[in-house]
């Protein structure tokens, strides 16, 4: 999954919520140098993406895109189910997006100095742009996808992805969906037991 469903699957602890977040920014047992609750977070956040990869509607996702795609498919589909997420949010939550958005971006905005380096980097970045709530559009994926792009110096060729979601929107939106409902019970039931681990 990719940023706001990693965010979404957090706690009301903030560290947690984090760590989640910016799990991929931490290699191996560098997770250790992090403050308890964020350590949480970034365990949360391997479990949930070990659950995804190895899902059977996920592949069936994935393998829409695989021809055109290969590898980068995977990571391609974690787009497209935030996309999901961000436009379906009100089922989700009671707290309007704009608003939920703008409180994580307070929180990222106090804890900086914690994140990993590359976080640290790019975070500002993420909030000038809002790329969490431009989510919920099309052409706000689209720019996702073209900043993935060049970060992959054109290899990847993840800009014209938007293609395949615009193609089978309502197929990918379906597997999100049952998926998702899925994933929230796996999550859930992993966090409380990490955070009984950690003593959170």
């Amino acid at each position: 999954m990719n940023f706001l469903a990693h965010i979404y699957l957090s706690s009301d602890n903030e560290l947690l919520t984090i760590g989640n977040f910016a799990g991929d920014g931490v290699r191996g047992k560098d997770y250790t140098r992090f403050p308890k609750a964020m350590q949480a977070g970034i365990q949360l956040h391997r479990e949930i993406d070990t659950f995804t990869d190895a899902h059977p509607i996920v592949r069936r996702s994935t393998k829409r895109l695989h021809k055109n795609y290969s590898h980068y498919s995977g990571v391609i589909v974690d787009i497209f189910y935030d996309h999901f997420l961000a436009k379906n949010w009100q089922d989700y939550s009671e707290v309007p997006f704009a608003n939920y958005i703008d409180d994580f971006y307070e929180s990222l905005n106090r804890h900086i100095d914690i994140l990993p380096e590359r976080f640290q980097k790019f975070t500002p970045i993420m909030i000038e742009g809002n790329w969490l709530l431009s989510y919920a559009t099309i052409d706000g994926i689209q720019l996702v996808l073209n900043g993935m792009n060049k970060r992959t110096k054109g290899r990847s060729k993840m800009n014209e992805a938007t293609k395949e979601l615009q193609d089978y929107y309502e197929a990918f939106e379906e597997d999100f969906t049952l998926f998702f409902k899925e994933l929230i019970a796996f999550s859930t039931e992993m966090r409380i037991k990490i955070e009984k681990q950690y003593q959170l």
